[in-house]
């Protein structure tokens, strides 16, 4: 019988077990000749959280988890096999004459790699596992499309991979996933896309890109659960570049906002004070019957993060017009403001002083 060895035993960076581990001062443990080759190589930061490290970073012997492996491996195991070379595995990817249970394998597989080894991410990419990659995102068959975009997640969460991924033409495909794919895929593609836009140029190079916006805006209306969370999050991430606030409303995004903060995740309520930074956006909140008395609610009954985004998104609709500040008066808002004044959390406070302030100035 196998026995797999947990994760925590093996080095982040050479994947093998680790025989002397030692704790980095960023907290992360390593096999002490693994990292010690690595600073040795003139890096000065941690290979999984890329913070700086001290000129002359200190290894501190982790003696606990060396009792915890030396305890585990009493009993004979089987000999670990090491880990095949990225090209090896991307070869047999791209291959035609490897078969879809091959493919498939070998995704897993290198998913399971390149989720919490940085290192090995960089392999991946250097590997020309790109392309490989992408052309099972073409694939029809949803498994095969899943899995593939999944690899493509883990290697766009190191920010050097960000913008090459993006020029590979990775964002073609994750709008054809968001139209087409399975909701699985789809959530997994708004996602991607979230963590693309992590670099300011990709948010204006996905916001420029035909139908991405207005793909997200679809599986926001029509997609459930974790579909629409995560192409709220994705328009929330994308729109903080202000141009894309602008192509959003022109999409309808505002109307199914509304709709969602109502019963929804706050994340909708977060766009929606965005998107009440520019005119266009608070131009379509207006005309939204009932826009003010669901912020309301938000309010009186939303979580601390809702809260703030619905004292920001009425502070600007009430700076721009007295008919809204009208309405937010008589709904309670001056007192609702008075009692969030004194929260917990300071960006509730602040948002409700500014909104009080408005809304006082202005009977």
């Amino acid at each position: 019988m196998t026995t797999e060895f947990p994760d925590d035993f093996k080095c982040p960076i050479s994947l093998e077990i680790m025989s002397d581990p030692v704790i980095l001062s960023s907290g992360h443990t390593f096999d002490r000749s693994s990292i010690q080759r690595w600073l040795d190589a003139g890096h000065r930061t941690c290979p999984i959280t890329k913070l700086p490290l001290p000129e002359n970073p200190s290894l501190i012997p982790n003696h606990a988890l060396r009792s915890l492996i030396s305890n585990f491996t009493n009993t004979p195991l089987p000999k670990l096999h090491p880990n095949p070379e990225p090209k090896t595995l991307i070869s047999t990817l791209a291959s035609q004459s490897s078969s879809l249970e091959q493919k498939l394998e070998l995704l897993d597989q290198l998913n399971r790699l390149s989720k919490r080894n940085p290192m090995f991410r960089q392999k991946i990419t250097e590997s020309g596992a790109v392309s490989a990659v992408l052309n099972c995102v073409d694939s029809e068959v949803e498994v095969l499309k899943e899995k593939s975009l999944n690899l493509l997640l883990n290697l766009s969460l190191d920010d050097d991979n960000k913008v090459g991924l993006v020029a590979e033409g990775l964002i073609g495909r994750i709008v054809t996933v968001l139209s087409s794919g399975s909701s699985s895929s789809r959530a997994i593609a708004a996602t991607l896309l979230t963590s693309l836009a992590v670099v300011e140029v990709n948010k204006a190079t996905i916001g420029a890109y035909p139908f991405a916006i207005r793909a997200l805006v679809s599986l926001l209306r029509d997609g459930k659960g974790r579909e629409q969370r995560e192409a709220a999050t994705a328009l929330y991430t994308i729109c903080s570049f202000r141009d894309n606030c602008r192509r959003a409303v022109e999409c309808g995004v505002v109307p199914i906002l509304i709709r969602i903060a109502d019963s929804g995740p706050d994340r909708a309520v977060e766009v929606l004070g965005l998107l009440s930074k520019c005119k266009e956006g608070r131009d379509q909140m207006m005309k939204f019957n009932g826009c003010v008395e669901i912020l309301v609610r938000v309010l009186r009954n939303g979580s601390s993060r809702g809260v703030q985004y619905a004292l920001l998104t009425l502070y600007c609709l009430c700076y721009c017009s007295e008919d809204v500040c009208l309405k937010a008066r008589n709904e309670g808002v001056v007192e609702i403001c008075m009692v969030l004044k004194e929260d917990d959390n300071e960006k509730v406070r602040r948002n409700a002083d500014n909104l009080a302030q408005v809304l006082l100035r202005n009977s």
